[in-house]
């Protein structure tokens, strides 16, 4: 169309993101307030939608500000999913337009929500994301980070979006460009609609959408960004899907069966001690290396607590995730009938990264609380009523 940007023949994904970004910047787009106010309130898919996920970027602050004044139930994913996937925008009992505006807002969105994990049951009926270009056919160019591509490929593992809700995205005429097919890969996220200041563009796309995690373009620095994707990450292996990263070594791509293996021949040696699995769940139960005593009685171990454990967690479902996020700690200090446990690490280094690798742990349905312990709560905990074993090695 008209005034549109002109792509140079063979053009990369970088290449079309620099030419659209100059051509907003030379025309004094760069932040223009996407004027499609009377367009989205309008849009079917809209009307029909209770719930609402708009990524938290600027440029879609006003179809946030609609949604909530449109009484839906408005999701934001946390940026860059450093904390979680969502948050629910939760605005005050009577809150006026201008509060709305707030709320639409990133600081809004700190003040006024509350976190949704992977298990918080969320049902998303449309689905509002950005881009840099897109297609008339659906096809999609992101900033190039991949967020938005993984918080969709998520919203699909945690079952929150179904093969026929609707993606669309607000874009300004100039950005809808055509895009080579060749340029897109099986993790990229197409739309369905294109909503523009002038025109609503139904894209007929038939290009399947991304249908999980694909786990072997995930790499270890991405797992380290995204806490929560280490929980997902953890139940699809627990469900016996290949979660096998980019970036591992080929002789741990089969690091699973060892790993069950291990936990048969764990089964068999603690057997005697433990005459049924549900003792393991009230039970206050120690587990340990061998400890140096030298080391132990020194003080220099360092705490690690985790806390909201679920009522029903078994001790060896906490063990095996501290070995699936390389976090196995030199004692286990079980407390299940407290819904907590207590980790004793050689040394605060050791302990913190511990608490980076566990932190949006999920188990069975709650995000488990993990910090370093006040007051180094390890001192005397080993004595008393407890069943000790030596089985990490």
């Amino acid at each position: 169309m008209e005034g549109a940007v002109r792509l140079r023949a063979g053009a990369s994904k970088w290449d079309v993101r620099e030419q659209v970004w100059d051509y907003l910047e030379a025309s004094g787009l760069a932040a223009f307030p996407r004027p499609v106010h009377h367009r989205i309130p309008n849009f079917e898919e809209f009307k029909a939608a209770n719930t609402v996920k708009i990524n938290p970027d600027a440029p879609q602050k006003n179809a946030r500000f609609l949604t909530l004044e449109a009484r839906k139930t408005l999701l934001v994913p946390t940026p860059r999913l450093r904390t979680g996937l969502f948050n629910k925008i939760v605005p005050p009992s009577g809150a006026t337009k201008e509060i709305l505006r707030i709320c639409a807002t990133s600081q809004g969105v700190k003040e006024y929500s509350v976190p949704i994990g992977l298990d918080g049951k969320a049902r998303v009926d449309l689905v509002v994301v950005g881009s840099v270009a897109v297609s008339e056919k659906g096809w999609r160019i992101g900033k190039g980070e991949g967020y938005a591509d993984m918080e969709y490929a998520m919203m699909v593992s945690m079952g929150a979006v179904q093969k026929d809700t609707p993606v669309i995205t607000i874009v300004h005429d100039c950005q809808v460009v055509d895009i080579a097919e060749e340029l897109l890969d099986d993790h990229d996220l197409t739309v369905d609609y294109i909503l523009t200041p002038t025109r609503t563009i139904k894209t007929n796309c038939k290009r399947l959408k991304p249908q999980g995690i694909i786990w072997h373009k995930v790499s270890y620095e991405m797992l380290e960004k995204i806490p929560i994707l280490k929980s997902l990450r953890y139940r699809e292996k627990q469900a016996g899907k290949d979660v096998t990263l980019k970036d591992e070594h080929p002789d741990l791509a089969n690091a699973s069966k060892p790993a069950v293996l291990n936990e048969k021949a764990m089964a068999e040696n603690t057997r005697p001690q433990a005459a049924t699995g549900s003792a393991q769940i009230g039970q206050q139960y120690v587990e340990s290396d061998s400890l140096s005593p030298r080391l132990e009685e020194s003080g220099m171990l360092t705490t690690v607590y985790v806390g909201n454990i679920p009522p029903t967690t078994r001790v060896s479902e906490l063990k095996c995730a501290l070995r699936e996020f390389h976090a196995t700690p030199l004692r286990l200090n079980w407390q299940g009938a407290q819904h907590r446990a207590f980790l004793n690490y050689k040394d605060k280094a050791t302990a913190e990264n511990a608490v980076s690798s566990l932190k949006g742990l999920s188990l069975r349905g709650n995000i488990l609380r993990v910090e370093l312990a006040k007051n180094q709560r390890n001192k005397g905990q080993v004595k008393g009523k407890s069943i000790v074993k030596n089985e990490y090695e």
